[in-house]
């Protein structure tokens, strides 16, 4: 070990380790990690321009080591079969009850929302046809019906757990409260 390098071990060395075991739990990975450190400090330690800053750069080299560790190694891992969860649609009987319980919420909405939401969302007319039929321009029935979704979505999450798989498709959900 260098004359430069021997103080900065002395000094750094513990507190290094229980930083990197910290971030890796586990004591083998973490003294790798530490000698790829002390590998790095000796290798670039006349590019430090501020003793001052000493300590940083240590830092700063040490979790740039910990985030190598994490790069290399294998992203995925494979499950065994007995832990993968099988895919899992939504039941008839689950969907009945959501449709029932936005069916509520809808008639529950203010009646301009409820009626601009009838006709873009049940109906399917486009919202130009909905400004139409509401006497307003295609901008306030389009604010109208976002509006209207958005009380409808803050009620349903008050009311209900919602569990999605990594597609964004609904896979179950769990009522909160009796609201719904």
């Amino acid at each position: 070990m260098s004359d430069t390098l021997e103080p900065i071990w002395q000094e750094y060395h513990t507190q290094l380790h229980r930083f990197i075991l910290n971030q890796v739990n586990n004591t083998s990975i973490a003294d790798d990690i530490l000698q790829d450190v002390f590998l790095k400090i000796h290798s670039r330690i006349n590019t430090l321009k501020a003793q001052t800053k000493l300590k940083s750069w240590i830092y700063q080299i040490t979790r740039h080591a910990i985030i190598d560790h994490y790069r290399t190694q294998k992203k995925w891992e494979p499950l065994s079969d007995k832990l993968v969860a099988p895919e899992r649609e939504p039941s008839e009987r689950a969907r009945e009850e959501i449709e029932n319980c936005l069916l509520s919420l809808l008639q529950n909405l203010p009646d301009n929302y409820r009626q601009a939401l009838i006709w873009s969302e049940i109906d399917g007319l486009k919202q130009i046809e909905v400004a139409d039929k509401l006497g307003l321009s295609w901008s306030g029935a389009k604010s109208r019906i976002q509006r209207g979704l958005a009380m409808i979505k803050e009620r349903l999450l008050k009311c209900c757990q919602f569990e999605f798989d990594h597609r964004g498709t609904l896979i179950d959900y769990e009522l909160k409260k009796k609201l719904c």
